[in-house]
């Protein structure tokens, strides 16, 4: 197995693009780039070297919107693995990148978030500028591929608490709740 480097936001995409627990990153690459092991090595010994896709030209598999009401636990595949949360620095990281990963399965109905808040303190917000108003030392993040930003200096337990309510309000049974909050 060789280590390659890739820039953060490079990183973040495919890990968003997991679809199920426990996927590598290099299935999640095989799959975007529709490349097979058998296919990896008639192209290495080929002659000729192969044209490159700019990003644009990358097709996203689209997947139908689903609502609240038709959530089944199938739908745990989308979320990040637990190699690709384990690489990340810290409980910050693997927040945001479960946060980042249940906007992109459930975009149309992650506007719950907005509803979670503690007893003088909001923890979700549409601006940075709206969670610094809202407290202090909220120390405000964005939420990869969202309009969404999330406090993050709580500790590890207020924040899988959080975690805890984000899935209960998306409709998440409770084996993916319980798999996503001991990744914290």
């Amino acid at each position: 197995m060789k280590i390659i480097e890739v820039d953060d936001d490079l990183y973040q995409f495919i890990a968003s693009q997991t679809q199920h627990i426990g996927e590598s990153a290099s299935d999640i690459l095989r799959r975007l780039l529709q490349v097979d092991k058998s296919n990896i090595s008639e192209s290495v010994t080929a002659a000729e070297p192969t044209a490159v896709q700019e990003p644009e030209a990358v097709i996203e598999e689209e997947t139908p919107q689903q609502s609240i009401a038709n959530i089944t636990p199938i739908d745990a595949q989308q979320l990040p693995s637990a190699e690709i949360l384990a690489a990340q620095k810290g409980a910050v990281g693997r927040f945001l990148l479960i946060l980042s990963a249940l906007h992109h399965q459930f975009s149309d109905n992650f506007n719950v978030v907005n509803d979670i808040r503690g007893r003088d303190r909001l923890y979700f917000a549409t601006s940075k500028e709206q969670l610094l108003a809202a407290g202090s030392s909220t120390n405000p993040k964005s939420i990869e591929g969202s309009e969404y930003w999330v406090v993050t200096n709580n500790n590890t337990h207020k924040k899988r608490a959080i975690l805890i309510e984000v899935c209960e309000r998306l409709g998440l049974d409770a084996d993916i709740k319980e798999r996503l909050t001991k990744s914290l």
